[in-house]
This record gives C-alpha cells, sequence and structure tokens, in this order.
C-alpha cells in the first residue's frame, strides 16, 4: 500500500525513476480498486453495459489517470527509455507487449539521463510513507 501512496503523492512527477515495485503494486492496487468500484457500481445500479463502467468506476479512473501515466513514464526511465515508449501501448496487441516487457525489465544498474538509480534510494515504509 506504502508504494501505491507514494505514486500519489508524486501526482504528476515525470521526471526521474520508479522501481518495478513501486509500478507494479500500484497496477496491482488500481486493478483490485477497480473490481471493488464496479462490483459497488453494480450493486448500487450506476453501471452501464453500453459503456462497459460505472459512475465511481469512471471518477477513479480519470482520478489515477495523470499518476498512473506519470509512473509509466518514471518506469521506462529506469530501463533507460524515453517516456514517449509509453505511446507504444496505443498499438492493439503488439504494443501492450512490447509496454509489458520493457516494465518488467530491470532497472539500469547505476545512475542514467534521467536521475540516480531508485534502488539505492530508500525504501517508503511506515503510515507516513
Amino acid at each position: 500500500m506504502n508504494w501505491y501512496l507514494a505514486v500519489l503523492k508524486k501526482y504528476a512527477e515525470f521526471k526521474g525513476r520508479a522501481r518495478r515495485r513501486e509500478y507494479w503494486n500500484f497496477v496491482l492496487f488500481n486493478i483490485i480498486i477497480s473490481i471493488v468500484l464496479m462490483i459497488v457500481d453494480r450493486m448500487v445500479g450506476t453501471f452501464s453495459a453500453e459503456r462497459g463502467f460505472g459512475v465511481l468506476g469512471g471518477l477513479y479512473a480519470l482520478a489515477v489517470l495523470i499518476p498512473g501515466i506519470a509512473v509509466g513514464v518514471r518506469r521506462l526511465h529506469d530501463t533507460n527509455r524515453s517516456g514517449w515508449w509509453l505511446l507504444i501501448g496505443l498499438i492493439p496487441c503488439i504494443g501492450l507487449i512490447v509496454l509489458i516487457i520493457f516494465t518488467v525489465q530491470d532497472s539500469q544498474a547505476g545512475d542514467n539521463q534521467y536521475g540516480p538509480n531508485p534502488k539505492t534510494a530508500p525504501i517508503p515504509t511506515g503510515p507516513g510513507a
């Protein structure tokens, strides 16, 4: 949960690097929260089958859109790629596969043009992290 909150605290920070753990924990929590909100939307009656999402799910998706893009860009920076590579995900099927491969790769050792290696930075812990 600390990694998820750490991403939200860096709401629109596109500079720097993000560890795999930070990125994938954010993705995992987004999936879990989206599923819970979809269930709540169905129970409350605000789910639209035509659109494929409900009011709560849509509001949540809008709220995490910028942090999601920012952490994706920082994750690509960690593998020494430009954040513009995130746009490859717009290509059906192939783009998503390439993007997943990029995001599961290990960090580039040491510093790169996007900043110091985040593995050497302190890990967010505790209730205030």
